[in-house]
């Protein structure tokens, strides 16, 4: 459910994550308010530096690419875009992550991480109204830009996977955020599947990249559910996809406010 994040983060600010604001001020890519899923461009990610207590920051192709040798029929980029054609692993659902043994399992168990956020997108979904005032089947979609109260920047679970294109040797490293059940304001908000980026405070996202879990430590964590009153909400451009900042709050009369806990 979330295919669109954003991580447009000017250099003064900072990400209290160890010494993450150093690393953070040596790179220009995180100056994107909105990140289009489906185009399988780059995003932020916060990656443990093998056998040791440090990370780095650096892009990941957004979209999950399956092993090579669990997934034989994935071995160029043109095999790559026919799966993706068929199959999206933007995000990796949190309930399915240790039992999808083919696809998830493995990256679970070994290879978690973290992406960066200054805001995602999502749509809500509102019945029409007839001319008489009664509700019609048809919907209307409202976006709305998801954040976090009082945090510029913040991270959402996610696991990478390394892959290697067997004709041209192209290495890409592929990551999918981790998605949970929607709290009480992102059932308002993404109101048809219910589903919401698995968000992590420090703490958490401090185990979540560091510590030697057990499965069952691995699947509370990415369950957690962020509470409502932590995050924020609001209405956007139906066309901010193609807007020059996104990120502009629009509002639109006739729609419910959301109900805050």
């Amino acid at each position: 459910m979330c295919y669109y994040n954003g991580t447009k983060v000017t250099r003064d600010e900072y990400i209290r994550l160890k010494h993450l604001e150093k690393l953070v001020a040596k790179y220009d890519f995180l100056d994107n308010p909105m990140h289009n899923g489906f185009v399988y461009g780059k995003v932020p990610v916060i990656k443990r530096i093998e056998g040791k207590e440090d990370i780095e920051v650096l892009e990941m192709e957004w979209g999950f690419i399956p092993e090579a040798n669990r997934f034989p029929f994935i071995e160029t980029r043109e095999q790559v875009n026919k799966f993706r054609e068929r199959f999206t692993t933007l995000n990796a659902v949190s309930e399915e992550l240790l039992f999808n043994n083919k696809m998830y399992r493995d990256a679970t168990l070994h290879r978690r991480c973290l992406v960066l956020s200054t805001g995602f997108y999502d749509y809500r979904h509102e019945n029409k109204i007839g001319k008489k005032g009664q509700p019609l089947k048809a919907t209307e979609t409202f976006p709305y830009r998801v954040g976090v109260k009082n945090k510029e920047i913040f991270f959402m679970a996610a696991i990478w996977q390394p892959w290697t294109d067997a004709d041209t040797g192209e290495y890409v490293e592929s990551v999918s955020i981790v998605t949970t059940v929607s709290n009480s304001l992102m059932s308002q908000v993404h109101n048809v599947k219910k589903r919401m980026p698995t968000i992590l405070p420090e703490d958490l996202a401090w185990k979540w990249l560091f510590e030697n879990l057990n499965e069952e430590e691995i699947t509370k964590l990415a369950k957690y559910q962020l509470p409502s009153d932590q995050m924020e909400a609001y209405t956007i451009d139906k066309q901010f996809r193609t807007a020059e900042d996104p990120t502009l709050p629009v509002s639109y009369p006739n729609l419910p406010a959301l109900m805050l806990d």
